[in-house]
Order: C-alpha cells, then sequence, then structure tokens
C-alpha cells in the first residue's frame, strides 16, 4: 500500500463521540463535567482481621509474685557445712491483691498487687480513690502480674511468701541498680587501661572511636563512657536457699540489683519446657 492510499483512508476515517449529547452542544459538555477534585475515590481493600490471636507467652508471668525490700547480703552455711553467699530481702506490710483485670473487663488478665503501707497524706486522691474501692490500706507501691488465669484471686486477698514459694525454688528477681554517675570505659565497659611508663600518653583514655574520612562520624551503640547504673535489670533463676516466717524473710543465692532498702520483684522463674512452651 502507497502513502497516497494511506493518507486518503486516514482523511475518510472521521471519529464520532461515545456521547451524542455532547456533540456539537457545549452547554451540555459543560454541564456534565466533572472536576478531577470531585471524582469518588475508591477505598482500600479492608482484609478481615482474625481475633483469636494466640497470646504471646513471653509477656506473661510464669505466677503471681510479690514485692519485698531489700536488706542486705550474709553468708548463709548449708547443713553439710558449704558456705553460700545470699541476700536478705524483708517484707513490710503489704501484697494485697488490690484489683483483678479480666479479658471483659480490661481486655488482658493481671493481677494487681500493692506493697509497703504508708500515711494517707503520702498518696494522692485517685490513688486512694483506687485502694479504698475495694477497701484496702494506703500502699506505696502498685505492681501487676500478668496472667493467662486469675481464677482464685480476689481484691484485698493477702499474698504469703511461703504459700507461693517453697525453698529450693527458682526465682526471677527485679529492681533498680545502684547509680555510679558519669563513669568511663574502664569501670563502664571494663576496658583495659594502657601501659603507665615507657612514653606512653594513653593511660585510662578510650582511644580510638572509629575511622576519620570513612565513614566520618562515630557508629551510633558505641561503648563510650557515660551515665553507669540506676536502670531496671532482671536476675533470673536465682535459688531460694531459706524462708523464716518468724522474720518474715526470705534468703536468696547470689546478689540482687540495688541497695539496702531497694524495692525488688520476685517471680516465679521462666523455664522454657517447664512454664513456657517450647514454641
Amino acid at each position: 500500500m502507497s502513502i497516497s492510499s494511506l493518507s486518503s483512508s486516514f482523511s475518510s476515517l472521521t471519529l464520532k463521540p461515545s456521547n451524542p449529547n455532547l456533540h456539537g452542544n457545549p452547554t451540555t459538555l459543560h454541564s456534565s463535567f466533572i472536576p478531577f477534585y470531585k471524582i469518588p475515590i475508591p477505598k482500600p481493600l479492608s482484609l478481615p482481621q482474625s481475633h483469636s490471636s494466640a497470646p504471646i507467652s513471653a509477656t506473661y508471668e510464669a505466677g503471681v509474685g510479690v514485692m519485698g525490700t531489700k536488706l542486705g547480703m550474709m553468708s548463709y552455711f548449708e547443713p553439710s557445712g558449704e558456705v553460700v553467699p545470699v541476700t536478705v530481702v524483708g517484707f513490710r506490710e503489704g501484697n494485697i491483691v488490690t484489683q483483678v483485670k479480666t479479658e471483659a473487663t480490661d481486655g488482658y488478665s493481671a493481677v494487681q498487687v500493692g506493697y509497703r503501707r504508708v500515711r494517707d497524706r503520702k498518696l494522692t486522691k485517685p490513688e486512694m480513690g483506687h485502694l479504698e474501692k475495694s477497701g484496702i490500706i494506703p500502699l506505696r507501691h502498685l505492681q501487676e502480674f500478668r496472667l493467662e488465669k486469675v481464677d482464685g484471686f480476689e481484691p484485698n486477698q493477702r499474698l504469703v511468701f511461703d504459700e507461693l514459694f517453697k525453698e529450693g525454688d527458682l526465682v526471677d528477681v527485679s529492681g533498680t541498680t545502684i547509680g555510679k554517675g558519669f563513669q568511663g570505659g574502664i569501670k563502664r565497659h571494663n576496658f583495659k587501661r594502657g601501659l603507665m611508663t615507657h612514653g606512653s600518653k594513653s593511660h585510662r583514655q578510650l582511644g580510638s572511636i572509629g575511622a576519620g574520612t570513612t565513614p566520618g562520624r562515630v557508629y551510633k551503640g558505641k561503648k563510650m563512657p557515660g551515665r553507669m547504673g540506676g536502670t531496671k535489670t532482671k536476675i533470673r533463676k536465682l535459688k531460694i536457699v531459706k524462708i523464716d516466717n518468724e522474720l518474715r524473710i526470705v534468703m536468696i543465692k547470689g546478689a540482687l540489683p540495688g541497695k539496702p532498702g531497694n524495692l525488688l520483684r520476685i517471680t516465679p522463674a521462666k523455664i522454657v519446657g517447664v512454664n513456657i512452651p517450647k514454641n
């Protein structure tokens, strides 16, 4: 086919509008015109959400726990003559269930426990109202123990340590460590010091902290001098050596966080395959 025949065929081709009312009628064209900002935007597809999601076992405690006060450390002699370093934990008035939370009322299951009785003027009016709702004495500390089931717990129920734990049980103890202020790299991160002789000019300095041109900066998380201690920590799987109901104390093997007088949170130890599923 030649170029002249193609041009003649295109010249004879006429375009017809899809809507006959719009042809040759500018008024109709203006009335049926829709601006782009008025065009409805289709809504995104919403996927069905599953409400039966399995709970994450790591967020749950292995059982309800108690709060105590660190008294200090001492040496305990086993009947066999072995010397065991222990931390003595005492219990003031408290460890009372102040609230029981369920899936129906709060969306999750937990037991709130109060510890250490104080005067009324030491608490705010909202705190006093929360405790007076269940007829509970004024308590300084309130903490929650999230459980899968809260059957058998009720407000104003007193928790006794020897009923929850036995000698030989393993517990997890959490508390606030002793604050040591601003410290250098040797004390804070156990760095080695430089030579003290032979012209060394780097005794306790940090040393090189990175390259110059590349990357030209210090990476985040670099171990450097800074504030040490004063943070919350948890020590796991500590053994209960002795429970003395007369003195209202318990001896736990090893060192616990904080100084004497520090608040401690004692819970049953999480052991995979025993009270936590392997998956």
